[in-house]
């Protein structure tokens, strides 16, 4: 077993990988490792005609994949936008993975990205000792991807500062990186391509120009459709970590995963599921993946601290600072929500009075 925190997603996923190259006849763009419907395949999962069975990474709108692996074999970016929480960076790494065989050309974007993680930067020992030479220069993972003709990522674009976003106008129109130290340029090879993650929702977001927003496709991510849909990503997400991070506990209970999920969501709608009473959201997003985080953590305590079944006391904590962001506007909704809806309804007296203990 191996002893990585995280593995890559084609590390992860190798076998998988392996089998969809064996068996993919069918045509690919130049530098695929896998045709279109391969990657989707990939992506979507399905039954095999070999009776493999590939496990789906993705749990929605089977039509915004296809528009997304369309999107990356033409000349255009892609840009996954959406809130937190709707599996963005998921689905980037593992469209790299599936694409290119190497998610890991990432720059992770902040407020305090520059141009130099963009472009290149410098080896500045060798840059004092000889001059800018090709040897002194430090490719970025653009870069990189530019020259092997893979999938670059660039994960929330909207944090990086405006003027440093503008740099990509020219490698994404003219699939060019000039180099003026050197006299020279970076000419992309087939095949290279960029995925950017971004949302809106949170403080700090710097929106795009007009000329960034043009050279991409845009692909909206949306939450999931349906309570059952978000239900199954969770549980599958859930099984993933517990077994990387060896957890000895038993898989959670699918009734606690959906109580997790229909507070999460009726909380978010500002309504409960039976449409009879409106609710405050509170100021936090409650994605689907803070309810991964949610029931992760209760099967931890579980695990260490319990009888290694996960139960009501072992996600209250979770969901209260999950909920609770806001220590003042935030706890008056939870409250509220606990007293009206949790506390009247059948079968939820325990999860209500191990709440009320923590909040």
């Amino acid at each position: 077993m191996t002893t990585l925190l995280r593995e890559h997603a084609e590390q992860q996923f190798a076998e998988e990988l392996a089998v969809l190259t064996e068996v993919d006849a069918r045509s690919r763009p130049p530098s695929w490792k896998l045709s279109p419907w391969a990657v989707m395949t990939y992506l979507m999962g399905g039954k095999l005609d070999n009776g493999f069975t590939v496990s789906p990474k993705y749990i929605g709108n089977r039509r915004l994949i296809e528009i997304a692996i369309a999107t990356l074999a033409t000349d255009r970016a892609l840009l996954l936008l959406g809130v937190p929480g709707t599996a963005k960076s998921w689905v980037s790494e593992h469209l790299a993975a599936a694409i290119s065989g190497d998610s890991t050309m990432l720059v992770q974007g902040t407020a305090g990205t520059s141009e130099e993680a963009i472009r290149y930067g410098w080896n500045y020992a060798r840059l004092l000792a000889e001059g800018p030479s090709p040897a002194a220069l430090v490719p970025s993972p653009i870069m990189r991807a530019m020259e092997g003709g893979g999938i670059a990522r660039l994960e929330e674009l909207t944090r990086v500062p405006a003027d440093v976003q503008d740099t990509l106008i020219t490698v994404l129109s003219e699939k060019t990186l000039p180099i003026p130290e050197l006299n020279s340029e970076m000419q992309a090879r087939k095949g290279f391509n960029l995925i950017a993650t971004a949302n809106d929702r949170d403080r700090g977001v710097n929106d795009l120009s007009s000329a960034l927003k043009r050279r991409f496709n845009t692909v909206v991510l949306p939450l999931p459709a349906s309570a059952e849909e978000e239900v199954e990503i969770v549980r599958r997400r859930v099984e993933s970590l517990g077994r990387m991070l060896e957890l000895p506990a038993e898989p959670p209970a699918l009734e606690e995963i959906r109580r997790v999920v229909q507070i999460f969501r009726e909380l978010r709608e500002g309504v409960t599921a039976d449409g009879k009473t409106k609710l405050k959201s509170p100021s936090s997003t409650l994605s689907t993946a803070e309810a991964i985080s949610v029931v992760n953590n209760g099967l931890s305590l579980a695990a260490h601290f319990g009888d290694g079944r996960m139960q009501s006391h072992d996600v209250a904590s979770g969901l209260t600072g999950a909920v609770v962001k806001d220590p003042v506007q935030d706890r008056v909704v939870w409250l509220e929500y606990l007293e009206t809806v949790v506390k009247e309804r059948k079968g939820w007296k325990d999860l209500y009075r191990a709440c009320r203990e923590v909040v």
